[in-house]
């Protein structure tokens, strides 16, 4: 986790969070989301994430949402990186959908 956080927040990222789904029916343990304000910045995020983690022996599973770069999700199976446009993440507001997850704020404050 401490290295995703990292690599979100070297590139600026807004509200990380960690949400923890192990007690829930989820299809994942935890959900990490992150928010940029331009698909530039979101695509950067989102690559860094994969970069750091690829360098620590972290394989995806699969990335989606590259297109249009407004919503990337990062799959690493018992882990799933949602970076968001900030607008995207007011819109689909996923960390309600979640709400009764714990959660942790992994942005410093």
């Amino acid at each position: 986790m401490t290295v995703t956080r990292n690599a979100a927040l070297a590139k600026k990222a807004k509200d990380v969070v960690l949400l923890d789904l192990r007690k829930l029916p989820a299809i994942s343990d935890y959900f990490i989301l992150a928010s940029g304000e331009s698909t530039t910045q979101i695509e950067a995020i989102a690559d860094n994430i994969e970069k750091e983690l690829f360098l620590n022996h972290c394989r995806i599973w699969h990335r989606e949402g590259s297109g249009d770069a407004r919503w990337i999700l990062l799959d690493y199976g018992d882990v799933v990186v949602h970076v968001f446009h900030s607008q995207t993440r007011d819109f689909y507001k996923l960390d309600k959908l979640w709400h009764d997850s714990p959660r942790r704020n992994l942005h410093p404050q």
